[in-house]
């Protein structure tokens, strides 16, 4: 076994996790885990990944606890962790992973918030002098669309009745049908408010930049706030369009596709939000909220 610093280990790890397809936000996220781990194990003079042992890794899961990280929150730094070193085992760094007996806390996953009528309802109207957001919101919460999706989204991407969205780290290309209340919009903005510009993103800034995932993001929650909607994230636009499509009656294997999910299986976790009486229609047309 070679000696090797624990930031060094962590470039290797974060290399590995770029040739293995992982996105942008999933390596940002186990590198800032990680770095908390570093800094945490420096304090304590620990500065190579062949001095750490178990018990370091369980006195920085209490430290997180006692700094008031919620168990679910742990538990996913937990999971950066064993990640990491599992990864350096593999890399024949120790004989023995340090972080293999360490258990995570338990906790109950909150459901994914699905927006009710009155409130998607409310959202538009907050956002109806927007033609930009309007047709942002639309997308989501008509189409399914993930943030990203419409950050990378082209001119040359959409077409008459659908969109493509193309391969983007780990997602593989499909085709996601518009209906009329998406596409009337995404015209709209499309054809009347989008600034002139060289760039063939669809959503630009007012100075004909490309409008960013944060953009996006920080656009919308100022729309939540003036509609006056609680406890709501961005992805439950999404979430939103997905179990009102299952309540609908839409194939399970229709919506999935749709939505760009890699197993039918997360697809079924929504079937638990919805009430067990769906609508009689088996079509696979999708539901127009």
């Amino acid at each position: 076994m070679t000696d090797l610093s624990l930031e060094h280990a962590l470039n290797l790890f974060g290399a590995s996790l770029l040739k293995n397809g992982k996105s942008t936000n999933t390596i940002v996220a186990y590198k800032g885990d990680l770095n908390q781990l570093i800094t945490f194990l420096k304090s304590r003079n620990i500065l190579e990944v062949t001095s750490v042992e178990t018990k370091h890794i369980e006195e920085f899961k209490k430290e997180l606890t006692k700094d008031g990280y919620t168990a679910k929150s742990v538990s996913r730094k937990l999971n950066s962790i064993k990640n990491y070193f599992g990864f350096l085992k593999n890399e024949g760094m120790f004989e023995k992973d340090p972080s293999t007996d360490i258990k995570h806390p338990k906790y109950e996953n909150d459901a994914p918030k699905v927006l009710l009528p009155l409130e998607y309802r409310s959202l538009r109207d907050a956002c109806r002098n927007d033609i930009r957001a309007t047709a942002i919101v639309e997308l989501m919460l008509q189409a399914g669309l993930r943030i990203k999706e419409i950050e990378n989204l082209k001119l040359d991407h959409v077409k008459t009745g659908e969109l493509v969205i193309v391969t983007y780290e780990s997602h593989k290309e499909r085709s996601v049908p518009l209906n009329n209340s998406a596409e009337t919009a995404l015209q709209k903005y499309i054809k009347d408010s989008r600034y002139q510009t060289s760039s063939r993103h669809v959503f630009v800034t007012k100075t004909g930049r490309h409008l960013l995932a944060r953009n996006i993001r920080s656009l919308l929650n100022r729309y939540f706030n003036k509609a006056d909607i609680k406890k709501v994230k961005v992805n439950d636009l999404r979430n939103t369009f997905i179990a009102y499509q299952l309540k609908a009656g839409v194939p399970l294997e229709i919506v999935s596709q749709v939505s760009g999910h890699k197993r039918i299986s997360t697809t079924e976790k929504y079937l638990e939000l919805i009430e067990s009486g769906k609508d009689e229609s088996k079509g696979i047309k999708l539901k127009e909220l």
